[in-house]
């Protein structure tokens, strides 16, 4: 994929992640960006190719809103998300309802509603940004590994169901980052720079899962053995019995 040609809309592009996606895809000569979020008056990024526009995973109005104004859109980042720390067993069940709502049904609306937009565009891309987390839990993380599991595999059911119009689905996994949503966390984390970094260029190479860090290979490469084994490898390295 030649970035040059491309006109993207990125969810979450506010802060974090998703703001790096944006200031990546400018450096590599995106045409145009749409830089989505809840409060689109967050958006602080000077430059004649970012559009600031509203979209909340979370109100469907306001994806399809987003979705009649874009049609020019040739890459799709599904970035946002939320971190609630809720417990599955005893926390908030609405908490734990808002990670779903996010990560699974969010991404998936967005999805459904902006699939027309790249069919017509040729069929275009899709980046998924997922987790580690997608293939483990860790002690707080219950509700947002599970919702992150969920959207992991429908990443993979999505990248069949659009096969037929041309569009490319990439998830792009990762561990702890050194942004807001991981500022209580105090293991190693990984410049959120490298994210699109290595998004990107797996787009070009037709990548259709990128591994950004050693961490999530590791996880990765533990899964055909006996969990058992994962979760003792995971307690060591985070401390906890």
């Amino acid at each position: 994929m030649d970035i040059t040609a491309q006109t993207a809309l990125v969810t979450g592009a506010n802060r974090g992640i998703g703001r790096q996606f944006v200031l990546e895809l400018l450096e590599r000569g995106a045409r145009k960006v749409y830089a989505t979020a809840r409060r689109p008056e967050a958006i602080d990024l000077v430059d004649d190719r970012v559009v600031p526009l509203r979209l909340d995973l979370t109100d469907h109005a306001s994806v399809v809103a987003a979705a009649a104004t874009t049609h020019d859109v040739t890459l799709l980042v599904n970035n946002a998300g939320i971190a609630t720390g809720a417990s599955l067993v005893t926390g908030d069940l609405a908490e734990v309802r808002r990670e779903m709502d996010t990560h699974f049904w969010g991404t998936l609306d967005v999805i459904r509603e902006l699939a027309p937009v790249l069919a017509r565009n040729d069929g275009g891309a899709i980046v998924n940004v997922l987790s580690a987390l997608s293939w483990f839990a860790s002690p707080g993380t219950g509700s947002y590994a599970a919702a992150k599991a969920a959207e992991w595999n429908m990443t993979n059911a999505v990248r069949l169901e659009l096969s037929s119009q041309g569009t490319f689905v990439q998830g792009v996994l990762l561990g702890a980052a050194d942004t807001e949503i991981s500022a209580g966390y105090d293991g190693p984390k990984i410049d959120p720079r490298d994210v699109p970094r290595r998004s990107l260029d797996g787009l070009a190479d037709g990548s259709i899962e990128v591994i950004v860090d050693d961490w999530t290979a590791m996880v990765k490469a533990s899964l055909a053995g006996d969990p058992a084994e994962l979760y003792a490898r995971m307690a060591e390295l985070l401390g906890v019995s």
